[in-house]
């Protein structure tokens, strides 16, 4: 069994509501590949990445072009053991870890639809029946971001990431955090995330303030040092997000100790296979994960429950049913968050498959 067709495909997914973040960051409609891997055998694997602007040294119009440059080495290529040939492309095209993950997805994916397996099976075995979400609120006045918290408190949500920074106003980010937290009572997780858009003192000016609650503080800074710096005066626990992205950047982020909790994204580290490693190192150092992708739909959400449900018991701390969030949706069989908790899909591979009605025309066919 070889790849022999390569199909590409862009679509626009537009947020429920506008996401708005520190330093100016938003999301609103971003665009999103999709990948399909045909082998000589009939088998399509797929793959997703959706790279949000102003996020992560990622570009979205670079993935058409990477996918082209990589083909001659896609082509030909037999989707058994993803490890050999994704180190063969890390030597063939340096960097580029967002356009890299969506072709190892539809690698793994034709591994899991070739060997009749689920991808959970694949990535270490089935931990757990289904996982805890987390809900992101979008940072605007305080007493909206607390009824958003309420509602979905109500759907069975018990953790919550509070976008803060996007007004520059550490007392106003104090005022969410607060705020939030009252609305879902003592118990469930809040954090709140900057997006690596504060300065140290705004972050360490917000913790001081809210130290007295509950609560953990996301990447406020660029750098982990930084990051480190807002701890030490804040005493709050520190999720990672940003600042991770290899397994050298996990083992600093431990080193300075940050790392209470990170988010383990498959666009940052480039797909399933150094996704998995990663997991074990994060796992080594004792830190909770956040099992996710930077943005995306249904096959990108697919991909991260799979790794979810295979991540070590005790080592898991959320993940995120990311085409939740957007529209449209891609594949019609994707799970749906039911009690605050998502399961993997069920069948071989990803266990999903994406309408081509909704994909529209390719902008790149190769063989």
């Amino acid at each position: 069994m070889k790849v022999t067709r390569i199909t590409l495909w862009s679509v626009d997914l537009t947020s429920h509501e506008t996401y708005y973040m520190a330093a100016g960051k938003t999301c609103a409609t971003v665009k999103s590949h999709i990948l399909c891997l045909e082998t000589d055998t009939g088998l399509k694997g797929w793959g997703e990445v959706c790279p949000i602007p102003h996020y992560l040294p990622a570009f979205a119009d670079g993935v058409p072009s990477a996918v082209t440059e990589l083909a001659p080495e896609i082509l030909g290529v037999t989707p058994i053991g993803i490890d050999a040939p994704m180190r063969k492309l890390d030597g063939f095209l340096l960097g580029h870890l967002h356009a890299k993950s969506i072709v190892d997805m539809a690698l793994w994916d034709l591994f899991g639809k070739a060997t009749g397996l689920p991808l959970y099976a694949l990535l270490g075995g089935r931990t757990r029946p289904d996982m805890p979400l987390y809900h992101s609120i979008t940072c605007i006045a305080p007493d909206e971001m607390a009824r958003i918290a309420r509602e979905a408190y109500a759907t069975g949500i018990r953790q919550f990431q509070v976008k803060l920074g996007a007004d520059a106003d550490w007392a106003a980010d104090a005022e969410r955090l607060i705020k939030v937290r009252e609305a879902v009572g003592f118990g469930p997780l809040v954090y709140g995330d900057w997006n690596a858009g504060a300065t140290k003192l705004q972050a360490t000016r917000t913790g001081r303030a809210v130290a007295d609650l509950d609560v953990m503080l996301e990447q406020p800074c660029q750098t982990l040092e930084d990051c480190a710096a807002v701890r030490n005066a804040t005493g709050l626990p520190m999720k990672i997000d940003e600042g991770a992205f290899d397994l050298a950047s996990l083992m600093r982020a431990a080193e300075l100790g940050v790392l209470d909790a990170v988010a383990l994204k498959l666009s940052k580290f480039g797909g399933l296979s150094a996704m998995r490693r990663a997991r074990d190192v994060t796992v080594h150092l004792g830190a909770e994960i956040c099992a996710e992708c930077t943005w995306g739909s249904d096959i990108v959400t697919a991909a991260s429950l799979h790794f979810a449900a295979s991540t070590p018991q005790g080592a898991l701390l959320n993940t995120c049913d990311l085409s939740s969030y957007v529209a449209p949706r891609i594949a019609p069989d994707c799970p749906i968050r039911k009690d605050g908790r998502i399961a993997p899909p069920e069948g071989a591979g990803l266990g999903v498959t994406p309408d081509l009605d909704v994909l529209g025309a390719p902008i790149l066919e190769l063989d």
